[in-house]
């Protein structure tokens, strides 16, 4: 599909921004086939997802900059809102999703790695929001994810500053979850999300619902969502299994076998 590639792996489905020539950069086609992709995963099947950019340069390296530069006010306010409105589909996806960041990760390629639930990034990994630079801000959520990531005043700092930070300072202020070779990067994201798509599907799917509505609420109201969710989980066929395969364990490890969770 243009400039997004698509493949399933068992439970995993990898995405792939295909526009090295450019970077990986998002200009509204791109943002366009993200739509497509992440609208048509197949749910029943794919339990986790990687994103990643194509090439061992850049995994996006921002917004692009040639569409940018003849917008209008209004325009301006459209594009942002094109790229809020997919950012936020895929912060609630849900199924989790690991952006496995293979390079330059700058402006709107920093902003959709925040709105994915876990960052992994090889060790020639840039980071930046360098929007100020350039004469605007950040549009595509980064003044709202960066500070609650890393906290306020080294949002603040970034992003007033425009400067760039590499792999190892983006793992120290918790930005990113792990730092891998280039080699290493992609398979160790696939089998982060093989493990993670091995797990009761609707147990993850809750806990994903739960950490992202409950960090918008006071904490009172948080666990009372955790309850429900919690709740909803006892309906389901895999807590019934799951748990009678630790009893099992319990009283007999040789009777011990696999739980196959299903998606309902």
């Amino acid at each position: 599909m243009g400039y997004v590639d698509y493949e399933v792996e068992g439970a995993v489905g990898v995405i792939t921004i295909n526009r090295p020539k450019s970077l990986n950069a998002l200009n509204s086609e791109v943002l366009d086939d993200l739509k497509k992709v992440f609208d048509g995963v197949d749910l029943e099947t794919v339990r986790c997802l990687v994103l990643t950019g194509a090439g061992d340069k850049s995994f996006v390296a921002g917004a692009d900059i040639g569409e940018m530069s003849t917008l209008t006010k209004a325009e301006g306010t459209a594009f942002g809102k094109k790229g809020n409105d997919l950012f936020l589909e895929i912060e609630s996806f849900p199924i989790p999703v690991i952006a496995a960041i293979n390079g330059f990760a700058l402006g709107g390629g920093n902003e959709i790695s925040m709105a994915c639930d876990i960052r992994l990034c090889s060790d020639n990994a840039v980071f930046g929001q360098p929007e100020v630079g350039l004469g605007i801000t950040p549009g595509f959520g980064g003044t709202q994810r960066l500070a609650r990531l890393v906290g306020m005043g080294m949002a603040k700092q970034l992003v007033y500053t425009a400067r760039n930070i590499k792999a190892d300072e983006a793992y120290r202020i918790g930005l990113v979850n792990a730092v891998y070779t280039q080699e290493e990067l992609l398979p160790a994201a696939k089998k982060l999300a093989a493990t993670i798509a091995g797990n009761a599907p609707i147990a993850v799917r809750n806990c994903k619902k739960a950490i992202n509505e409950g960090c918008q609420v006071s904490i009172s109201e948080g666990v009372a969502l955790e309850e429900k969710y919690f709740g909803d989980c006892f309906e389901s066929e895999d807590q019934k299994e799951g748990m009678a395969n630790f009893l099992r364990k319990k009283d007999d490890p040789k009777k011990v076998k696999h739980v196959a969770f299903q998606n309902k």
